[in-house]
């Protein structure tokens, strides 16, 4: 089958969700997932809100882990379209400048399987539906702390002073309100601080069960 999914009927992609705390290891367990399967990684990552009518100063002390910082419709939008089996131009995000690159964007080919990976991946009700299989990464609140810290150093530009001041301002108490309780829908849930393959062949055994891998599994119906 080419990468581009050939639809037919009722058949369609199957859509799995990955959720957890920042740093809980969940952006590293799709990727791996995604490598396995050969599927489309969605990261909601790219779909901040444009936020050009701030100062630069005030971008730094937005709070990036609120449901309202993501272009919530324009994710459903992707997700729907993906499942239907067209393609999408995903938009692309500046995380030094914290603001959508314009007119920019990648455009998304469907496959077999889409993985849509975030830490609100599990929060939004009506991306729910859209969903074959969830699974929520767990960590301690430490953990994904030291991990943030080592990754917006490295990758984002930040000081570890600002990124301990943001993760006890915002990600911390989104993480309590919005994130933690995402894991009461997953499907299955998984140890963020445990070996990433064991939770792979988690992950792959849950939807195994499911009747979502084998000859079969490049298309399935809602039937």
């Amino acid at each position: 089958m080419s990468e581009q999914l050939q639809l037919s009927g009722l058949l369609r992609p199957v859509i799995i969700a990955v959720g957890g705390c920042s740093g809980s290891g969940k952006t590293t367990l799709a990727r791996e997932l995604a490598q396995d399967l050969n599927a489309v990684l969605l990261a909601l990552d790219f779909y901040y809100r444009d936020l050009a009518h701030l100062s630069f100063e005030q971008r730094n002390e937005y709070n990036f882990d609120h449901p309202d910082s993501l272009e919530h419709d324009l994710i459903v939008q992707h997700v729907q379209a993906l499942r239907d089996g067209r393609a999408i131009d995903r938009p692309t995000y500046d995380f030094s400048t914290h603001s959508p690159v314009a007119g920019v964007t990648q455009r998304v080919e469907p496959r077999s399987f889409i993985i849509v990976e975030g830490i609100l991946a599990l929060h939004y009700a009506d991306l729910q539906p859209l969903y074959d299989y969830t699974v929520y990464v767990d960590a301690p609140h430490d953990v994904c702390l030291a991990r943030r810290i080592h990754r917006d150093t490295h990758e984002r530009g930040r000081t570890e002073a600002s990124v301990r001041e943001m993760f006890e301002t915002f990600a911390r108490p989104m993480a309590d309100e919005y994130v933690l309780p995402s894991r009461d829908s997953a499907n299955l849930s998984v140890k963020g601080a445990e070996a990433l393959d064991w939770s792979i062949e988690q992950v792959l055994a849950g939807l195994r069960q499911r009747g979502l891998l084998g000859d079969d599994a490049a298309l399935r119906s809602d039937a």
